[in-house]
């Protein structure tokens, strides 16, 4: 769940333009999405969200943040301007010194940076400290801008999710209620929900539409109470014409969460107003959670968000370049992303961020080598162990042979080519050596597998149909 940006006004002394000002915002980007993984959704919304980028001057290694007041400039240098340094140094080495500085110009007196001062221990939890009224003085978390319904992008994993909220965000005759939205990190659950709030505002202009995640309704409640005052909130939540809540998991074995959750859900869906939940799982599956909460859960409708496919993943790179003109990324490049980050959207995001930010800072041009080199701890991370019994499985499948064929003495053609394409794909997607492959294959000699590679590779150059099966079953076994 990255966040917007903000404003940024960079320079390096002289300007700072065009890709590298794109490539400072990318890469603030990605590490605002990964320090809200690292301390947490209430912690990273309280304290680092209100961040902007300020200043930065990449010849002498610094960069200035800006914080909306003196106060938080002063909370976030005392309890998290390592974890920031730490982000930006893991993106772009250039940058060794990271201040934060106040709107009214302050800086703050200490500038953090390893050589000047040891590591802090990890920070102290916030809520021992800070009060929720300085965090957020209003019931939930604004809408993000960038996250509307014209910015997903739609595919056979996420359409029917899609659906659903739109219906539900045109305000039209309730069909369901609640919306239950389930699905892994990164798969767009949250761009869909800030997506129904922006389209029910522009529908309804004067609505009350309310979200916030999971755990920070269970910290303002529990505030309430501290503060008796649950009345206010309360009021605050059942008065929302949408109520949007991410991340029901969270509440897992909460008791008194769960109570004012329950009875929150009963007064909206009974009042007629909108409630969009969303969890990692479906409401069969959620542990921890009351048994009447997922019997509400389950009264409205229940769509999943599954993984992209090969071919959303393709889409949503190209629809992300479309706002990035700076950015110069072979078309060979983005098919390798889409291939190799199947993970989630908001990593293979990320990927693409990195790639342009270190394009554009070194001055080299992006190739499937700089790529490679770019990303190889998240290319590490997302490689799908491929199997050669998955591959003869596979290719038998697509030519509609049998796979014991594929150990098989016959030379027939309809069978022969497609041993030669299954030892082909073995040599390209398994880390395994000649001889192991041809011992998989009916105890051939590693010389038929290097004969069988060089004629694939020459027959796809000539031969669009079997180029065409190549490509498919990579994308079948890679996705």
């Amino acid at each position: 769940m990255s966040d917007n940006l903000g404003g940024a006004g960079m320079s390096d002394g002289t300007s700072i333009n065009g890709g590298i000002d794109v490539a400072l915002a990318q890469a603030w980007e990605t590490i605002r999405a990964g320090l809200r993984r690292s301390i947490g959704v209430r912690t990273f919304d309280g304290w680092l969200k209100p961040l902007t980028l300020g200043d930065c001057d990449l010849g002498a290694g610094t960069l200035k943040l800006i914080a909306p007041s003196e106060f938080m400039a002063n909370w976030a240098t005392t309890h998290f301007v390592d974890h920031l340094l730490q982000g930006w140094r893991a993106l772009l080495p250039q940058i060794r010194h990271v201040a934060i500085v106040a709107a009214s110009g302050t800086e703050r007196p200490a500038m953090f940076s390893p050589a000047a001062e040891p590591a802090r221990a990890e920070a102290a939890p916030v809520e021992a400290v800070a009060p929720v009224a300085d965090v957020e003085p209003r019931c939930g978390t604004p809408l993000e801008a960038r996250y509307t319904f014209d910015s997903f992008v739609v595919g056979k994993a996420n359409e029917v999710a899609y659906n659903a909220a739109r219906t539900l965000a045109e305000g039209g005759k309730l069909v369901f209620n609640p919306l239950f939205l389930h699905g892994g990190t990164g798969l767009g659950k949250t761009h869909l929900m800030h997506a129904i709030g922006h389209e029910y505002l522009a529908n309804h202009p004067g609505a009350r539409v309310v979200y916030m995640s999971a755990e920070k309704f269970m910290f303002e409640f529990v505030s309430a109470m501290r503060a008796k005052d649950t009345f206010s909130f309360k009021q605050k939540l059942r008065a929302a014409d949408v109520l949007m809540i991410d991340d029901v998991q969270f509440i897992a074995g909460k008791e008194s969460t769960q109570e004012e959750f329950f009875h929150t859900m009963n007064e909206l869906i009974s009042a007629g107003r909108r409630l969009v939940i969303s969890a990692d799982r479906s409401p069969q599956d959620l542990d921890g959670i009351e048994s009447r909460i997922l019997s509400r859960l389950s009264w409205g409708l229940v769509a999943d968000v599954n993984p992209a496919d090969f071919e959303l993943r393709l889409n949503i790179l190209m629809r992300k370049l479309q706002g990035m003109p700076q950015a110069q990324v072979p078309q060979d490049v983005v098919m390798f992303l889409a291939r190799r980050i199947s993970a989630n959207v908001r990593e293979l995001e990320g990927a693409l961020n990195r790639v342009v930010a270190y394009a554009a800072l070194s001055g080299k041009p992006v190739d499937i080598d700089f790529t490679q080199a770019t990303l190889a701890d998240i290319l590490r991370a997302n490689q799908r162990r491929v199997t050669i019994d998955e591959i003869q499985r596979k290719v038998s499948d697509h030519y509609r042979i049998r796979q014991a064929e594929m150990s098989s003495a016959r030379r027939a053609r309809e069978v022969a080519r497609p041993r030669q394409v299954a030892m082909y794909l073995a040599k390209q997607l398994t880390p395994r050596s000649l001889p192991e492959i041809g011992r998989r294959f009916g105890g051939r000699d590693h010389t038929t597998v290097i004969h069988a590679v060089k004629q694939i590779e020459k027959l796809r150059q000539t031969d669009a149909e079997l180029d065409a099966d190549v490509r498919l079953l990579i994308r079948q076994l890679e996705g």
